[in-house]
């Protein structure tokens, strides 16, 4: 089977010769940029651009997907935030956010504007990932991801004050958020019309770390829900951070798959959430692949594999100074190992 046809069946709980190395995160390298000759401050302003090289790290590594967006701004800037994309930058700079939507407690009644669909770059994504299915979509899963609904609320206004709010006015947070589930499932929706194989939803601001079980369970995982429920094709819930005593609530929010970081003890969630449960993850796409040697890299592989992961799976967006080596080591080992249970 080739490499959509593994991800797919994974997707649905079929068989599969191994087990698959994808994501649904950020997975451009500055190897497949410069092959290419663009430059990363230009990829988030072009469509092809940006689905060009989300390509090349399958043509050229063999990683079993292709992803868009790059950056994490695109639903802020739909909503109204002023954006910098640094379109003239050297090197790897990422887009952020100029100008905040929120700016203290008193406008937080926000309004979905009514053409959120065709603001700031979401008709760019969508070519996109039209592009990308043009491309390579018969060889491989094409897919993309949107924020979860306290991550964007953390975008549109200072996540240290949204924080503090979630503890002193949970109701008030409470119906922020049911709005920025309204808006992520409008943006969703629009990359499934698109064509994409599946959507990553990215709770990242939502970890433990910060936010205590009964928090997540009473004030995050209701919008969550009501987004995930909202997505047709297959969809993955990833949370940054210390995750194990959430995964049965992460789970609970109906996704296809849940997606975990390194700080996760995966053959602890695989025994939580029994055999059956697609769980994608570990590996950290930082210490691991762009600074760990190839050693490090293959071994940290294995130990995806033996604890019990459904899929290889970054814990984050894959940095794109990765050494091409590491990318290689990575989907041999994968290769070699996968199908050993």
């Amino acid at each position: 089977m080739n490499s959509r046809e593994r991800v797919l069946k994974l997707f649905k709980g079929e068989e599969i010769d191994r087990v698959p190395c994808f994501s649904g995160m950020g997975n451009v390298t500055e190897t497949g940029i410069n092959k290419l000759g663009y430059k990363f401050a230009g990829i988030h302003l072009d469509a092809k651009q940006m689905a060009d090289t989300a390509a090349s790290t399958y043509k050229m590594f063999g990683f079993e997907c292709g992803v868009v967006p790059v950056d994490l701004c695109v639903e802020a800037e739909a909503l109204g935030c002023v954006i910098n994309v640094y379109p003239h930058a050297e090197g790897i700079l990422y887009p952020t956010i100029k100008e905040k939507l929120i700016h203290n407690e008193d406008e937080m009644e926000v309004k979905i504007p009514a053409d959120l669909a065709r603001r700031g770059r979401v008709p760019l994504l969508k070519e996109a990932i039209k592009h990308l299915k043009a491309d390579i979509g018969n060889e491989v899963a094409i897919g993309s991801y949107v924020l979860g609904p306290f991550t964007l609320a953390g975008q549109i206004m200072e996540l240290n004050d949204l924080l503090k709010l979630s503890f002193k006015k949970a109701d008030k947070v409470a119906k922020l958020l049911d709005v920025m589930a309204d808006a992520i499932i409008l943006v969703a929706k629009e990359f499934e019309k698109a064509g994409a194989d599946y959507i990553t939803v990215r709770e990242m601001g939502a970890t433990t770390d910060v936010l205590s079980p009964r928090v997540f369970k009473s004030l995050i995982l209701p919008p969550l829900k009501k987004v995930i429920s909202e997505i047709k094709i297959n969809s993955v819930l990833h949370i940054c951070g210390k995750t194990n005593d959430i995964v049965t609530s992460m789970m609970e929010a109906g996704p296809t798959a849940i997606s975990v970081e390194q700080k996760n003890d995966v053959a602890e969630t695989r025994k939580k959430l029994g055999k059956d449960a697609l769980i994608f993850g570990n590996y950290d796409p930082y210490n691991v692949l762009v600074s760990g040697d190839e050693n490090l890299v293959r071994s940290t592989m294995r130990k995806c594999i033996d604890d019990g992961v459904s899929a290889v799976w970054p814990g984050c967006d894959i940095w794109p100074t990765v050494p091409p080596q590491n990318m290689v080591a990575m989907l041999d080992e994968i290769k070699k190992h996968g199908g050993k249970k």
